[in-house]
């Protein structure tokens, strides 16, 4: 809906699924199953293993430091270093993940594109980056697609060009 932003309709979503739950649970986990195997063969065609092993490593030196379970330290390493969910869904089979460990890792990665979401675009203007340099922080910094766009186009329509190209240019997801 062009009239409200995506941090609020981020929110709104959080709210609803809060106050109601979600109606269609049942189908939901069905579909999201079969969604989950579909993404990982369609990110496989896609994923450098030796980018991803070398962009992650500092997120497996941080389970060491935090003491956090072995899977989920490299759920999380993975989402945080490669497209946030996407990279959790392919290696959630090969690391043969519990549905616990699944959604920690989750909730920490869209956790942190939340509080991207909300605060890259009043940071930006603070720092008073340009379009240019706003697209290039957020295809870099920030963990998932949505969020990349979500941020960038609160921001300007050229950063919004910046941050898509960019996130096709480091194949990040």
């Amino acid at each position: 809906m062009p009239f409200i932003s995506s941090p609020i309709a981020l929110v709104i979503g959080f709210i609803i699924a809060q106050l109601f739950g979600n109606p269609y649970e049942k189908l939901s986990k069905k579909a999201s199953n079969l969604l989950l195997k579909v993404a990982v063969v369609g990110l496989g065609f896609g994923m450098n293993v030796f980018t991803a092993i070398h962009v992650g490593k500092e997120g497996f030196i941080l389970t060491k430091v935090f003491k956090i379970d072995r899977i989920t330290g490299y759920l999380i390493a993975a989402g945080t270093a490669i497209c946030g969910g996407s990279a959790i869904a392919a290696l959630s089979p090969i690391t043969k993940a519990k549905e616990n460990q699944i959604s920690v890792a989750l909730a920490v990665v869209f956790t942190l594109n939340s509080i991207a979401l909300l605060i890259f675009a009043p940071l930006g203007h603070l720092f008073h980056m340009s379009q240019h340099e706003f697209g290039l922080w957020c295809a870099i910094a920030i963990h998932d697609t949505s969020s990349v766009v979500g941020a960038s186009s609160k921001y300007g329509e050229e950063a919004l060009q910046i941050a898509t190209t960019e996130l096709v240019y480091l194949s990040k997801c």
